[in-house]
């Protein structure tokens, strides 16, 4: 038996897809199978990006993959290591910094990268999978010690993915850890983030 789904309380209609994505802490282990892999980054190639520049970019590795695993686990903090470990797959993502025609800055490299990632994150449910993106992991080194270049690069966020946790599994958390996987998911109020015709 695997959690419980943590849907979202919306107070408006939304997607079963963006209502059920949520950032678990906890991974069953189990393989991910290729195809299902593929499909992650599938997703991710056809999100949307400012002049179709598509400047995200991905490293990933599987708990299959040890040696190359082992790299991208010690990119992490020490919080994030607690648990992310147990994911069956790591990822990195990279914006590509100027664009490509003009070989001028690209200001949106980032924002296009992280809707790359939400595509990504999406297919994951889609797929049965859930995904937890981080931002506590060592940027600099993920450039080094993944062979990207610097000057062309940089970093974005990793993502760990793998199958929802079951139950036994949620049983061997801390009461602490326990209580953050099962508190109720929060937002801001529609009003604090939206505003009609002008910034207030």
């Amino acid at each position: 038996m695997t959690y419980p789904n943590k849907p979202a309380k919306v107070v408006y209609p939304i997607n079963d897809l963006a209502k059920n994505r949520w950032s678990p802490r906890v991974f069953s282990g189990q393989p991910i199978e290729n195809e299902k892999i593929m499909s992650l980054f599938e997703a991710a190639r056809w999100a949307p990006s400012s002049n179709n520049e598509q400047p995200w970019r991905y490293v990933y590795a599987t708990a299959n993959e040890p040696e190359k695993f082992k790299i991208l686990f010690s990119l992490m903090g020490e919080f994030n290591q607690g648990w992310a470990g147990k994911a069956y797959l790591l990822a990195v993502s990279f914006a590509k910094k100027n664009q490509t025609k003009n070989n001028l800055p690209n200001y949106h490299a980032l924002h296009d990268t992280g809707a790359a990632s939400m595509s990504l994150v999406l297919e994951a449910v889609h797929l049965g999978l859930v995904a937890h993106q981080m931002a506590g992991f060592d940027k600099d080194k993920a450039v080094t010690a993944l062979g990207v270049d610097p000057q062309e690069y940089q970093a974005g966020s990793m993502i760990a993915v793998g199958y929802p946790a079951t139950l036994t599994d949620l049983e061997k958390l801390t009461s602490e850890q326990k209580q953050s996987e099962l508190a109720e998911r929060t937002r801001k109020n529609l009003d604090e983030i939206i505003f009609n015709g002008r910034f207030n």
